[in-house]
């Protein structure tokens, strides 16, 4: 079934086009990417979709009664609520229903003592509409389900109580996307949801994802993610869009090979065209009126050719790293290295090697220490023991995922000058451009500049270091995905020594050649890129469990296995008689009610009185047995 459906959708700001005759569907239940390069419109259609721009052409068609929900890449929660209190707003129609359920349940203890029938029977019948209402809506679970997706989106449970307006911007976003998540919408639009998850957050989320039963139109510039989590791909460049039914990686390969034809019929035709001309020239210049008539008629032809677009490769950045002197064997050396918060011990037992040429991915979940160990390396802040020590001819750069190392009051062309005075002015221009800063771009300041232009000024200044070393902090965030692939392609060619602390799978798995894991206890190598740490460590999980098996733990599981079939058999005896005895309190249950329900009772205010507090003993015999059912159910799963 489709949710949703766009026809011919174009939007256009003053005269620059944005959106023309996008055409696209959604069914239910279909989880889709939405890919394209920074600045193609991607957020503007999803704005579009809600409604909070309006759109110059074209139909929306909705599913009636379709929620929608969208996570917007950046927002600007506030509010002194906790983080607890502000997932519950997401259940406030349900703690309501609870509310008005207690005071049905008053207003029905009540009504029994007065006598009125019909006020009863029309209590009791609101009473339990609403009570199967608030089943359905699994009323008793929601407080265990806001804490299962916050701890799943990288919340502890000390961050619960903690208040809104003091989150960075980076725990709002990930609080959006909790509160987004516990409402279920039927169709989800998902603006880089990624952003800010470390690689645990992006597992829980990605089979989430698996299981939700929705749609999804997710814009995401993180290809491990798409290909574990969509099925289809939308791709919106030059003002157009274009399906494919396929995930990420199929959708390269075949997209490789559209522009590789696309480029070869441009050429073509290109060539047919210079060939008409020259045809036309010389027919025009032969001045008979022969010669000129068709001249002439070849020239009516070639204007009515349809002519082809130049396929673009959007990979236009152009960047390469080469280090200006080579290095010695030993880059990095970090011996028991420790460091500490006043009473908190941030890190501990950090020990590592670095040689020359190496690509080192450095992973762990967020505020392990991943950025505290670089500024370590760096010389910005001390540690408290051990030895880090930075081997001969080791020139290092960093690369700060904050970009805290631009001047935002300069232009782009003074803080690139600035640190490269030797450079003349078209040797500035030239290498501006290859990092798509054109024109009179250059003289932006640097303050005005979107995440994903700060980053490619960043990796310029890079490039222009020629360092041998360089230690990069999250490099690929607010890039775009032609971008990132550039960024990769530089690194695998690079000939200096790399450390790069990353939660870009993909990535991590293209360019490193080893992966350091950042724990409480230490760090843990792994010779391998990211797809080798994890089939490493499900390994030792396997040997670890296997590796505690002694032959006298094989004999106490086989006893223990014994005995819990005794006492399976015993539990599933104590079902059965509990079961029984339900069936008689329910029963007898059902007759207090039908008793009361009789309208010649309301004459007997007395046995009213003694029939309710019968019910009332039944209920809470009823309630125990209940209690006492659950717990021996769920041993059993457990």
């Amino acid at each position: 079934m489709i949710v949703l459906s766009c026809n011919d959708i174009c939007k256009t700001y003053g005269a620059n086009p944005i959106l023309n005759n996008i055409s696209f569907s959604i069914r239910n239940g279909e989880k889709v990417g939405l890919i394209g390069p920074n600045g193609s419109g991607k957020t503007t259609l999803f704005n579009i979709l809600v409604g909070a721009i309006e759109k110059d052409m074209g139909n929306i068609f909705i599913r009636r009664g379709l929620k929608i929900g969208y996570l917007k890449q950046h927002t600007d929660m506030a509010g002194d609520k906790t983080i607890y209190d502000e997932c519950l707003q997401v259940f406030t129609p349900l703690i309501e229903m609870e509310q008005r359920l207690r005071t049905l349940e008053e207003h029905i203890a009540n009504e029994g003592l007065k006598g009125e029938s019909d006020r009863l029977t029309e209590l009791m019948s609101d009473y339990s509409h609403l009570l199967e209402e608030f089943n359905k809506r699994d009323g008793y679970g929601y407080e265990s389900e806001i804490r299962g997706i916050l701890k799943g989106l990288g919340f502890k449970d000390e961050d619960m109580g903690k208040r809104v307006d003091i989150l960075s911007g980076g725990q709002k976003t990930r609080l959006a996307l909790a509160k987004l998540l516990l409402d279920r919408p039927n169709l989800l639009l998902l603006d880089e949801p990624t952003n800010h998850l470390d690689i645990d957050a992006i597992d829980w989320l990605e089979s989430y994802m698996a299981d939700y039963e929705g749609a999804a139109l997710i814009i995401s510039h993180d290809r491990y993610f798409l290909d574990n989590t969509i099925s289809r791909i939308f791709h919106l460049e030059n003002l157009k869009l274009s399906i494919y039914d396929t995930n990420y990686s199929m959708y390269m390969k075949e997209r490789k090979k559209e522009l590789e034809l696309l480029r070869k019929q441009y050429d073509n035709q290109q060539r047919e065209i210079m060939r008409q001309q020259e045809i036309i020239e010389r027919f025009s210049n032969y001045g008979d009126r022969r010669y000129i008539r068709q001249a002439q008629s070849r020239q009516k032809l070639l204007d009515r050719m349809k002519l082809l677009d130049k396929p673009t490769d959007a990979r236009s950045v152009n960047i390469s790293f080469e280090p200006k002197v080579k290095s010695g064997r030993d880059v990095l050396s970090c011996n028991d290295v420790e460091k500490s918060f006043g009473d908190f011990k941030l890190l501990e037992d950090i020990e590592f090697n670095i040689y020359r040429g190496e690509k080192v991915g450095l992973i762990g979940p967020n505020g392990i220490g991943k950025t505290t160990l670089f500024r370590m390396i760096l010389g910005e802040i001390p540690h408290d023991a051990g030895k880090i020590s930075i081997g001969h001819n080791v020139n290092i750069e960093y690369f700060d995922q904050e970009q805290h190392n631009l001047d935002l009051n300069k232009t782009i062309i003074d803080e690139v000058w600035d640190d490269n005075p030797k450079l003349n002015h078209y040797q500035i221009r030239n290498i501006l451009s290859r990092f798509l800063f054109i024109g009179d771009d250059i003289f932006r300041e640097i303050e005005n500049l979107s995440g994903g232009e700060r980053g490619r000024l960043a990796l310029l200044k890079l490039m222009l270091s020629n360092a041998n070393f360089l230690l990069m902090d999250e490099p690929t965030n607010h890039l775009d995905i032609d971008s990132k692939e550039v960024l990769e392609d530089a690194l695998m060619d690079y000939k200096g020594t790399l450390l790069v602390i990353s939660h870009d799978r993909y990535f991590l798995n293209k360019v490193v050649d080893r992966i350091l894991d950042l724990t409480e206890t230490g760090i843990q190598e792994y010779l391998g890129n990211y797809n080798y740490y994890l089939n490493k460590k499900a390994e030792m999980v396997v040997v670890e469990e296997e590796e505690r098996k002694t032959r006298t733990q094989i004999q106490l599981e086989k006893r223990k296995e014994r005995e819990a079939l005794r006492t399976e058999r015993r539990r599933r005896e104590d079902i059965s008689n509990l079961e029984d005895r339900i069936e008689q309190e329910e029963s007898e249950l059902k007759a207090l009610d039908e008793l009361l329900c009789d309208p010649k009772l309301y004459d007997e205010p007395d046995k009213i009185i003694k029939l309710s507090k019968k019910r009332d003993d039944t209920q809470a015999k009823l309630d125990t047995l209940y209690k006492e059912w659950i717990l021996l159910t769920e041993s059993h799963i457990t």
